[in-house]
């Protein structure tokens, strides 16, 4: 099979598995399993959640689609701050928790922008928007410590959904087919 040299691949699933697996490995330490400044979560953060969402939003500026592009290059930028905010020793707890709250309403404002899109999308969307706001109130005031582990649970669960997503539209469009649903709304 031949392809035209004007078809371009998908980069969502890149985007979407690298958001996916890093928010999966950050909320395994927030559920209270490992440190934070594993080596593991920072490589993780500054290549595959940050520089891989970066590329798959820049290869989604060329596709012409503009919720991909700033989806994917945020959320990939978020990730590198992240790790350079864990890299110089943290911030100010209240302060941390205004920058996670800032990063919840992006979240929730492109949430909007899934609606009409599939469930799956929606789903990611919704939940990453939880996942920030829980962490921001968590860094405002002193909460119990099953309150950070209920947020690590809820990001696995974001990140889960994440790496579904990827994992759907990788195989559905290599079968041609529907092999993991997605909740495709009719048109």
């Amino acid at each position: 099979m031949e392809i035209s040299e004007n078809k371009l691949a998908n980069p969502a699933p890149l985007g979407l598995m690298g958001f996916g697996m890093t928010t999966v490995i950050l909320n395994i330490h927030n559920a209270g399993f490992f440190k934070l400044n594993d080596p593991s979560i920072l490589a993780l953060g500054i290549f595959f959640g940050g520089l891989a969402q970066v590329v798959a939003g820049i290869m989604e500026f060329k596709k012409g689609n503009t919720f991909g592009t700033t989806a994917f290059t945020s959320f990939g930028f978020f990730w590198i701050s992240l790790v350079f905010i864990i890299m110089k020793g943290g911030a100010d707890p209240a302060f941390l928790g205004w920058y996670l709250f800032m990063w919840g309403l992006l979240a929730f404002w492109l949430w909007f922008g899934t609606f009409g899109k599939h469930r799956a999308i929606q789903i990611v969307f919704a939940s990453v928007t939880i996942l920030f706001w829980l962490l921001a109130v968590d860094h405002w005031f002193t909460m119990p410590s099953f309150f950070v582990r209920f947020a690590g649970f809820e990001g696995i669960l974001c990140g889960l959904s994440a790496v579904y997503l990827a994992a759907a539209e990788v195989l559905n469009e290599d079968k041609g087919r529907t092999v993991l649903p997605i909740g495709i709304i009719k048109k």
